[in-house]
């Protein structure tokens, strides 16, 4: 399935302490020309769950940003769920990682790594009716 290109008005965006801390990862796995992948997939507590991944491989319908030298890709059916969302890196007391920071997120799970778009067949975005028991 493919979207028109007026369909992707916003990209995903990418800060920069996520850039360096891919490039930190590449450097110390020696994974140059590679990229850093971000899709939904289905599963996780609220419906759909975040993937991230270094890829080598860009395809003609992904949509890409570049920060600092840094490419972040997504596929073209992910985009419609993660349009206008932000790839940050957080440090914290306790730990450290990606973040996603999603628009389209109608709820999402105490985790951060699910979230539910809750959207019908129509596209119209309903009411969250979900909650989370596995990482609360």
């Amino acid at each position: 399935m493919t979207f028109p290109e007026e369909t992707i008005t916003n990209p995903v965006n990418l800060t920069q302490p996520a850039a360096n801390a891919v490039r930190e990862v590449m450097t110390q796995k020696n994974l140059q020309g590679y990229a850093l992948r971000l899709y939904i997939s289905g599963g996780g507590c609220s419906g759909y769950q975040y993937g991230l991944a270094l890829d080598s491989n860009i395809r003609p319908d992904d949509s890409v940003t570049e920060l600092d030298g840094i490419k972040l890709i997504v596929d073209e059916v992910s985009i419609k769920y993660l349009q206008g969302a932000t790839v940050d890196y957080v440090e914290g007391m306790t730990s450290s990682g990606f973040k996603i920071i999603n628009p389209n997120a109608v709820s999402s799970c105490n985790c951060g790594q699910s979230i539910n778009s809750h959207e019908s067949d129509d596209g119209e975005v309903g009411e969250s009716t979900s909650s989370c028991a596995g990482c609360g």
